[in-house]
C-alpha cells in the first residue's frame, strides 16, 4: 500500500523548514522537497534575525534541516515537476519521476527574482516572451520555441512543450537537474544546447528568433524563460490558486490558507517583506495548520469507512 503523507512541503528554505519542524512535532507524516542551495538564504550572511548576531544562511539551513529530521521529517532534495489534485488528496511528482500522495500541501518555494536581462526580453514580453510554460504553452502549437534555463522548471517545461511545439530548443550554460529528467527531455526530441548563452531575443512586434553568444541563431516564435524551479505562476495554473493583483504572489489568510482547501503557503511566495523572520513565522503557522487539516481529513475518512451507511437498505 502506498504511503499517503499528511503534509508535503515544497521548498527547503526558512519557511519550508519551519513548516516541517512544526508539522512533524504535531506527529504528522511530513515530506519536504527541494534543494537548500537554491534558497536565496543559502548564500546570505544574516545579521537581522532575532537572537542571532551573525550567521551564514547555509549554517541556518543546515541546522534547520537537522531539526526537521530529528522530529521525523523525510527530506528529498529534488524539485517538484507537477501537482495534481486527486479527490481530497494531491499527487506530487518530482524530477526523478517518483510521485507521492498527500492530504495537505505547504508551498514555500520562494519567488523567482531573476530575469534573463537581455535585449528584447522586456520589449517582447507577451509578444512571444513568457515566464510560464503551463500558462502560455498552448499558444505555440506547431510553432518552434526556445526554453531558457537549466533547472527543473526549464527542463520540465521543455518536455511539456515537446508535445505542442514543432521544435524545442533548451538553452543554458549548464543543466542542473536529475539525470532522469534530462533523459526524458532528450527522449522527447528536445534539442539540448548546453554551454550556450543568450545574446538577445529578436523581433519587432513579435518574437522571430534568439541570437546566441556564439553567433548562432534560433528561428523561434516563442521564448520561455524558466530560471529555477517551479514558481508561483506554474503552481497557480495547475492548482487554481488565487494570486494578488501583481500576479506574483499567492493570496493567504492569517492561517496561511490559500483558496484551495488543504493548500497552505509561507514565505516569499506570499509577498513582501521578503525577510527570513516573516518566512519563519508564516512557516510555523502553515505547518501547524496543514498538520491539523490532515489529521481532521484522516479522521473523517476513517469514520466514513467504518460507520454504516444510514441510507443503505
Amino acid at each position: 500500500m502506498n504511503t499517503i503523507y499528511d503534509v508535503i512541503i515544497l521548498g527547503s528554505g526558512p519557511g519550508g523548514i519551519q513548516a516541517a519542524i512544526h508539522a512533524s512535532r504535531k506527529k504528522a507524516d511530513v515530506l519536504m522537497l527541494g534543494r537548500m542551495h537554491k534558497s536565496s538564504l543559502f548564500w546570505a550572511h544574516v545579521e537581522n534575525f532575532c537572537c542571532q548576531l551573525r550567521v551564514t544562511g547555509e549554517e541556518m539551513l543546515e541546522t534547520g534541516k537537522m531539526q526537521a529530521e530529528k522530529f521525523g521529517t523525510e527530506i528529498i532534495e529534488e524539485d517538484v515537476l507537477s501537482i495534481l489534485p486527486q479527490g481530497k488528496h494531491f499527487v506530487v511528482t518530482i524530477e526523478s519521476g517518483r510521485s507521492f500522495t498527500t492530504r495537505s500541501l505547504v508551498l514555500a518555494t520562494g519567488t523567482t527574482r531573476n530575469k534573463l536581462g537581455v535585449p528584447g526580453e522586456k520589449e517582447l514580453l507577451g509578444k512571444g516572451v513568457s515566464y510560464c510554460v503551463e500558462c502560455d504553452g498552448g499558444f505555440f502549437r506547431n510553432e518552434p520555441v526556445a526554453v531558457i534555463g537549466g533547472q527543473s522548471a526549464a527542463v520540465g517545461g521543455a518536455v511539456t512543450l515537446s508535445k505542442l511545439a514543432s521544435k524545442v530548443w533548451l538553452v543554458n550554460e549548464r543543466f542542473d537537474v536529475a539525470s532522469e529528467l534530462l533523459g526524458q527531455a532528450q527522449d522527447s526530441g528536445v534539442t539540448l544546447l548546453e554551454g550556450a548563452g543568450v545574446e538577445a531575443i529578436e523581433g519587432e512586434s513579435a518574437v522571430t528568433g534568439v541570437r546566441l553568444k556564439d553567433g548562432n541563431h534560433l528561428p523561434v516564435a516563442g521564448v520561455f524563460i524558466e530560471l529555477g524551479a517551479k514558481g508561483v505562476l506554474e503552481l497557480a495554473a495547475t492548482l487554481g490558486l488565487e494570486l494578488d493583483e501583481s500576479m506574483k504572489y499567492v493570496q493567504t489568510d492569517k492561517k496561511q490558507r490559500t483558496n484551495i482547501p488543504g493548500v497552505y503557503a509561507a514565505g516569499d511566495i506570499c509577498g513582501p517583506p521578503l525577510q527570513i523572520a516573516k518566512a519563519v513565522g508564516e512557516g510555523c503557522v502553515a505547518g501547524i495548520e496543514a498538520a491539523s487539516y490532515a489529521r481532521k481529513l484522516k479522521t473523517a475518512q476513517t469514520d466514513a469507512e467504518t460507520d454504516p451507511d444510514e441510507d443503505k437498505d
